[in-house]
């Protein structure tokens, strides 16, 4: 992803060897599984892996990292020090009523079969994904905008957004807001969706919903939204797309002795060097910081490889 990618780029200028290894096919991360086409043409992704290739960076791809290979394994087999950029890739559902019913997609996955997996260029590409005519997607952040639109281009006669807060509180930047606004998305906000329900076939035909207003602020400095009694009412769909937030992707950490995390299951790295407790062991990015911008994982990834020439040409 673009932490790792920066790590890749920036050490193998200061004279190090430097090896990616990607869990997908492709690398890029984020970049190509989950920005849309339309805001990022992944040509432009490739062209920079390609450079970062000419310039000596050596790939290997379907590797997942803490299970095709560990740590561990990696420092036996050569290595001086490991960037850990791996994501916050883990998709969060809702636990509630009808969730297992066909139709419903994460986030993630919707985003990766269309983007990664090019979904939208079939019969190009065969890669499965249903095209829904009403639309629900769940939530209101960047990644929410990118399904939603995504799903106008699919196909999709209307594109709604529910979101359980106010439009004040959306936390989407206003540009990706305005542009869903401007190509049809509608927003229904103070709405928190309570059961999905299915037909015979098990396929999603509706959502349940829950009028709500806003309360005392809570943990995050946002209102708390409130139910509204008696507010019930019914939305008809046939495609929701849950994009309620991502989680820490366990794969690596589980496998991984000796390596600090916090109560949400992120790597604690140090701000100033992304150094982790396990020595000769840098992470930045989301894994770190949760679901955050590419500029900042960026950033990470620049003060990391800092960290590591520093470590590598005078030590720890």
């Amino acid at each position: 992803g673009p932490s790792g990618l920066t790590v890749a780029g920036d050490l193998i200028l200061k004279g190090h060897d430097v090896t990616i290894f990607e869990a997908f096919h492709k690398t890029g991360g984020v970049l190509v599984y989950g920005i849309p086409e339309f805001r990022l043409p992944k040509a432009i992704v490739s062209s920079e892996v390609e450079g970062l290739k000419s310039l000596g960076v050596k790939v290997e791809c379907n590797t997942v990292v803490g299970r095709t290979v560990s740590l561990d394994e990696l420092f036996e087999q050569g290595y001086d020090a490991i960037f850990l950029g791996v994501g916050a890739g883990l998709p969060t559902f809702l636990k509630i009523p009808g969730e297992n019913l066909i139709g419903i997609f994460s986030a993630n996955e919707y985003l990766t079969r269309t983007n990664l997996m090019k979904a939208y260029l079939f019969p190009e590409y065969d890669t499965p994904i249903i095209r829904g005519k009403k639309v629900i997607t769940l939530g209101a952040g960047n990644v929410a905008m990118d399904a939603a639109r995504t799903a106008l281009r699919l196909g999709a006669e209307s594109s709604r957004i529910v979101y359980r807060r106010s439009r004040t509180e959306v936390p989407a930047r206003g540009a990706e807001v305005h542009h869903a606004e401007e190509e049809g998305v509608e927003f229904f906000f103070l709405t928190s969706p309570v059961k999905f329900i299915g037909n015979e076939k098990g396929r999603v035909v509706g959502m349940k919903g829950l009028k709500m207003e806003l309360g005392e602020p809570d943990d995050s400095g946002r209102r708390r939204p409130i139910p509204i009694e008696g507010s019930e009412f019914e939305m008809e769909c046939d495609l929701v797309i849950v994009a309620v937030g991502a989680g820490a992707n366990p794969l690596l950490t589980q496998s991984t002795e000796g390596l600090a995390l916090n109560n949400w299951g992120y790597i604690i790295a140090d701000e100033k060097t992304g150094k982790t407790s396990k020595k000769g062991v840098w992470a930045g990015g989301d894994i770190v910081t949760g679901s955050a911008t590419v500029i900042l994982a960026m950033g990470a990834g620049r003060t990391a490889a800092n960290s590591i020439h520093d470590y590598l040409t005078l030590g720890w």
